[in-house]
């Protein structure tokens, strides 16, 4: 099971809208401007894996762009590291999705295979040093050689050194979340936080609402902050007042204000290992009875019960189901819903 924050921005990139505002407004490509929403279409990445087993942090999306398709393959990389390999697993993801192309007969009438976009979104805390070309990898061969080497590159979007002014400056909803993980919490109250409420309250959308939700409980979690943020709660102004005025007390205690970036890191270091476990277990459990409660009413007893006593692996896969499910049955496979 992919981890808490990992879970976050998979429910955001399910949704076509922020898929395309992060080609359109977070990578030099111009073609996807005016391409309609209709356009997009998620490509299940489960064959994108050496063992053919699905792969949690990989989204492929497939994109109509006239009469030719291409493929937007974006990877997760929320890892503590900088992955050295990143430009050979590209390589082979690209290569393994492209062959499953072939094998569904999913080609177009000139049987050539379609361009894809590797997208490598990077969220953690040190420099991304590895190269973005597979070419680095490789020895030096002989130049008779060279024409036969193979050959892959990858675009890096690197979350956390995204520039405030331009972040600022971008109107769009992804760049209001990223703003509200990279501001101070002082910052999100006043400023971010007001943004994104007139942002939903413009354009209502219920199932983009519900995978916000989703990703605002995993970065509370991060923080280690037990009690996450929903919609419901944001109504009144004064209430979101009082409730961001307490996460801020909370974030600079464990040094999550913006500065430094020794001040950064030793509050991330603090932040995941101080109430780690019991902030997610929390989090998670509010944002799961919160988004069942508003999708299908009243719990019964036994749905209460199952999400007190369960484990973060079923809480974050429930809160995935939630998203689309049509009903309790749905979110936990079973008849818990009935009981």
């Amino acid at each position: 099971m992919p981890a808490h924050h990992d879970l976050g921005y998979r429910s955001l990139f399910a949704h076509p809208e922020l898929v395309r505002e992060l080609v359109t407004h977070f990578t030099p490509f111009k073609l996807f401007e005016n391409v309609a929403l209709s356009c997009f279409e998620p490509v299940d990445p489960v064959y994108v894996s050496e063992r053919l087993a699905a792969r949690q942090n990989d989204i492929v999306w497939r994109v109509r762009i006239g009469e030719q398709s291409l493929y937007v393959y974006i990877l997760l990389e929320f890892q503590s590291g900088v992955d050295r390999w990143m430009a050979l697993r590209m390589h082979n993801y690209v290569g393994l999705l492209c062959q499953n192309l072939v094998k569904r007969h999913q080609l177009p009438p000139s049987l050539l295979l379609p361009p894809v976009l590797p997208l490598v979104f990077y969220n953690d805390t040190p420099d991304w040093h590895a190269s973005t070309g597979l070419a680095a990898l490789l020895m030096d061969a002989p130049a008779e050689l060279a024409p036969f080497q193979p050959s892959q590159r990858y675009l890096l979007i690197d979350q956390q050194r995204l520039k405030p002014a331009a972040l600022e400056a971008n109107a769009t909803l992804l760049a209001l979340l990223f703003r509200m993980e990279l501001s101070s919490a002082s910052e999100v109250r006043d400023k971010v936080l007001p943004a994104l409420l007139t942002w939903f309250q413009d354009a209502p959308q219920t199932s983009l609402m519900r995978s916000v939700e989703v990703w605002l409980a995993s970065l509370a979690s991060r923080r280690g902050e037990p009690e996450s943020f929903t919609f419901e709660n944001a109504k009144e102004a004064t209430d979101m007042g009082r409730k961001f005025a307490s996460w801020a007390e909370e974030f600079e205690d464990i040094g999550f204000q913006k500065g430094t970036e020794k001040g950064r890191e030793e509050g991330r270091t603090e932040g995941r290992t101080v109430g780690r476990a019991e902030g997610q277990l929390s989090a998670l459990r509010g944002v799961l009875t919160h988004l069942l409660r508003k999708r299908f009413g009243n719990l019964p007893e036994a749905a209460t019960q199952r999400i007190a006593a369960a484990t973060l692996a079923e809480l974050e896969l429930w809160c995935e189901r939630s998203i689309d499910a049509s009903g309790l049955a749905a979110v936990f496979g079973d008849d818990t819903a009935s009981a």
